[in-house]
């Protein structure tokens, strides 16, 4: 088991850069990975331009985080155009948003007498999508809490005195989005609080795929996604949702048991469907 298919790096919320995750997969003789940002593909530009004359091959991937009936999904797409224009809006957009957030969660902050400015927040993050923890990140540094996780648990988790909600793009709109722009969609860690109904319409809806191998699964929560995507006719994906050694839940990457069999039904798909696999 060689591949690893959900890595974060920090264009986004993750803490290690591409160069060192590629370096790190090299290292442990992985032969394929993605690194799948939140809302951004310039980590996957910086893996291409690593990896390359290496036998690693990295798979284009992104995760878009959206909210549906209060609760969070996250939607990952492989294998899409890159340069495609109305996926890259709909990026742009979300990280708008997003911005929008960290302002109202550094003002509830300074509501309650803590000093942290949006610059603050945004000082955390080396990428392009801004998330709460680079806020925690912010807190730790001006010593408000010993911990990221003290961050959330006192003032950034839902129902806590500065959570802001985040911009709800549907599940529906994301995979849309990344089928438009020729990719595989894919449901990630629907072991992670996702019911089958939401599932089943999903898949109705076109889903591509369902990422059973998660780093948080536990074994049913693998084998009833495995279920799903039999029943469904859905490809199979998985993957660590490393955030590097400094992430909120630590995971090395290539930590999950992945069957190789993932990456190859994956590519099988981007091939049978043109679809954008870089050279």
């Amino acid at each position: 088991m060689s591949v690893d298919l959900h890595i974060h790096s920090t264009m986004s919320d993750g803490t290690q850069a591409p160069s060192e995750i590629v370096a790190e997969a090299l290292d442990k003789g992985l032969t394929a990975i993605a690194i799948a940002d939140h809302d951004t593909v310039a980590g996957v530009r910086l893996a291409l331009d690593n990896a390359r004359g290496t036998d690693l091959t990295i798979v284009p991937a992104v995760e878009i985080s959206t909210e549906h009936d209060g609760a969070e999904v996250h939607i990952l797409g492989y294998y899409f155009d890159l340069r495609d224009r109305e996926l890259g809006e709909v990026f742009r957009y979300v990280r708008s948003a997003r911005l929008l957030r960290g302002d109202e969660i550094a003002a509830k902050l300074r509501q309650r007498g803590i000093e942290i400015s949006l610059g603050d927040i945004e000082a955390e993050s080396n990428g392009e999508s801004l998330g709460r923890p680079h806020a925690a990140a912010a807190l730790l540094r001006k010593g408000y809490v010993k911990t990221q996780q003290e961050a959330f648990d006192r003032y950034l988790g839902r129902g806590k005195p500065a959570y802001v909600p985040r911009y709800k793009l549907t599940p529906f709109a994301a995979a849309e989005a990344i089928r438009a722009a020729g990719g595989c969609s894919v449901l990630a860690h629907p072991g992670l609080g996702v019911g089958t109904r939401m599932i089943r319409d999903l898949a109705e809806a076109g889903l591509n795929g369902l990422e059973a191998y998660h780093s948080q699964h536990t074994p049913s929560n693998t084998r009833r996604a495995l279920e799903l995507a039999e029943e469904y006719g859905m490809l199979v994906t998985g993957g660590t949702d490393s955030h590097g050694p400094g992430g909120s839940h630590p995971v090395a990457i290539g930590e999950c048991e992945v069957p190789d069999e993932c990456f190859e039904a994956l590519l099988a798909w981007a091939q049978e469907n043109n679809a954008h696999i870089p050279e």
